[in-house]
């Protein structure tokens, strides 16, 4: 069996330094199990996954610093934050340490909260993310708006940072209006500011921001990767690359203000308005890549305290001054995947199933899915729910490759209520989404499903109903029936023919405004619904059923997400039979909308 409870690395992912003032926890955080950081996962309906990380003393009457860093392509935000290193993890978990760096400097900085905000694309590319999306300027802003108010405080600020492709997060926050808005305080390029221009009058925008407040900051990190190659190729065309960016940041703002520049070993430093422009570029004399090396080596430190007092304790371009904050990489399960948060215990007096139903029964249909969505995020679901069965999959590849996986799922659908009093809960997509998602989980596919049913320990009949269908009062009823029919089977076995489930299909991609259901298994194994998305996506009945699927799963050995495994051109047989799922998203249900 597996547990939820067992996650990767970032669902260990500690704060830094506790604080005796004995503040609340923030509205819908987690307590991790380290240094007791608050941590929060939420999905945007646009395809970015967002994980807020907060000091176990977060003070709401302090002034907040909050540090949006955007990942850079193909990084997930387990990646980008980081963890020990051990046999068989992937080596893009040793390259950034940006949890590490925040602990260290929320140790250095007392007089404010510093929270951070990870930004990551589906996909793991930004650029691609704001191709697919051309108000992508307007929504990076707001989305920047939003999750800062996640934290409270007298005086709130924001640091702008990215890596990599995850400078086109901040490009596109540049682009969303006319002016850097008077919250933002630091802005910081770590080797990422490639798609810097004149002609989208980027240099004027951070001109007039810097000069309206001499408390601002630009930090650019680079280095020479004109001559770069890798494999024996150029790794930057003629005009690319960090160097020739920052060549034309500097060019554009020495014609407004007057610049100074010194060298230090390899370090050649750029400066101006007093030292808030601060343009840090690796002469690299060996022509090495050190794309990666400019973020491990403390370059987020020196971009977060830069112009401070706080610009101490570390060397950049020095060793790691950040070790002991380094978490470690959980040992006892699979590593590289998106399970960014506990379910988390049942609160205390948990409310039971029959109370909640009927507390829910006379609710307009946004405001009951709002209730069953925070219920469950808030860990009110029975026991037997949070231990997972582990099942095996394999298949034969367009190229006569043979692969394996396994994977875990619930052994039943989502409930509410405690262990002596829960009901099963037909939901929305939207709001099964934005479940699954705060639990680093996902909806199954029809090949899944039929993989479930093929492994069940109990097999009961569907029991259908003809009457009032989509009414609570049916829910429990059904509920009743199927309890009846499990009587004397254990608690926590797999379970199948007790409910339609809602899937992931293609053919989302064709209606995306429509629930995709499949399943409930007659004795003799067939369907009596086969894959459907007649009903529209707000259309819920007795029937549905929501059974999560951790989105770890290991292929060959290898850690994988579930979801890049539906997408990946060799693998997708091992969990879909109707061709590869690439994009297949649900919009996560929000405030009941």
């Amino acid at each position: 069996m597996n547990t939820i409870l067992s996650l990767g690395c970032l669902a260990i992912l500690a704060a830094a330094a506790t604080s005796a003032y004995a503040a609340p926890p923030l509205e819908g955080f987690r307590q991790g199990p380290y240094w007791g950081e608050q941590t929060l996962q939420e999905h945007t309906p646009d395809g970015v996954r967002v994980f807020y990380n907060a000091d176990a003393g977060y003070d709401p009457t302090r002034p907040t610093l909050v540090i949006f860093f955007a990942t850079p392509n193909g990084n997930t935000i387990e990646q980008t934050l980081g963890c020990e290193m051990r046999d068989g993890l992937d080596w893009h978990y040793n390259i950034q340490h940006i949890a590490a760096q925040t602990r260290m400097l929320r140790r250095v900085e007392k007089g404010r909260n510093i929270a951070l905000v990870t930004v990551q694309a589906d996909q793991r590319s930004w650029p691609a993310w704001r191709a697919r999306n051309p108000d992508n300027a307007a929504r990076i802003r707001a989305l920047v708006a939003a999750a800062a108010a996640k934290f409270p405080s007298p005086r709130r600020t924001v640091a702008l940072a990215g890596h990599s492709g995850g400078g086109s997060f901040l490009i596109g926050f540049l682009n969303g209006g006319d002016a850097i808005p008077d919250w933002v305080e630091r802005i910081a390029f770590l080797d990422a500011n490639y798609s810097y221009a004149d002609e989208d009058l980027h240099g004027d925008k951070l001109l007039a921001w810097l000069k309206a407040d001499p408390t601002r900051q630009l930090v650019v990190l680079a280095y020479d990767d004109r001559s770069i190659t890798l494999d024996g190729k150029p790794v930057v065309g003629p005009t690319g690359g960090t160097f020739r960016a920052t060549i034309r940041m500097r060019n554009r703002f020495a014609q407004d203000t007057p610049l100074q520049t010194s060298r230090a070993g390899d370090i050649e430093t750029t400066t101006g308005l007093d030292g808030r422009i601060r343009l840090l570029v690796d002469q690299n004399p060996n022509n090495k890549i050190l794309h990666t090396v400019l973020v491990e080596t403390n370059g987020f430190l020196e971009t977060m305290t830069a112009g401070t007092p706080y610009h101490r304790g570390f060397t950049y371009r020095g060793d790691r001054a950040y070790g002991k904050w380094i978490q470690p990489a959980e040992r006892d399960a699979p590593i590289g995947t998106l399970a960014l948060s506990t379910i988390p215990p049942a609160p205390a007096n948990a409310e039971g199933g029959t109370a909640f139903m009927a507390r829910i029964e006379a609710m307009p249909p946004a405001e009951r899915e709002q209730a069953i969505g925070d219920a469950i995020l808030r860990g009110n679901i029975p026991s037997f729910l949070r231990v997972f069965k582990t099942l095996e999959t394999s298949c034969v590849d367009d190229r006569g490759r043979r692969h394996t996986a396994t994977f875990s799922v619930a052994p039943d659908y989502l409930a509410v209520g405690t262990d002596t009093d829960w009901v099963r809960a037909p939901m929305t997509p939207m709001t099964a989404a934005r479940i699954a998602a705060g639990f680093g989980c996902s909806l199954p596919t029809r090949r899944i499903v039929d993989i479930v049913d093929n492994c069940a320990e109990v097999r009961l009949e569907p029991k259908p109903l003809t009457q009032d269908r989509e009414a609570v009062a049916t829910f429990v009823q059904h509920n009743a029936i199927i309890e009846g029919q499990r009587a004397g089977k254990p608690l926590g076995a797999l379970v199948c023919g007790i409910k339609k489930d809602v899937v992931l299909t293609g053919r989302l991609k064709e209606n995306p405004r429509r629930v995709a259901i499949y399943g409930w298994r007659l004795p003799d194994g067939m369907p009596i619904q086969p894959l459907t998305t007649v009903h529209k996506d707000t259309y819920v009945d007795y029937s549905h059923g929501i059974r999560l699927i951790d989105r770890r799963i290991t292929v060959d050995g290898i850690p994988r997400d579930m979801l890049d495994v539906l997408a990946a051109k060799h693998l997708w047989p091992l969990l879909s039979d109707e061709g590869s799922l690439s994009g297949v998203r649900i919009p996560v249900q929000l405030n009941g909308k």
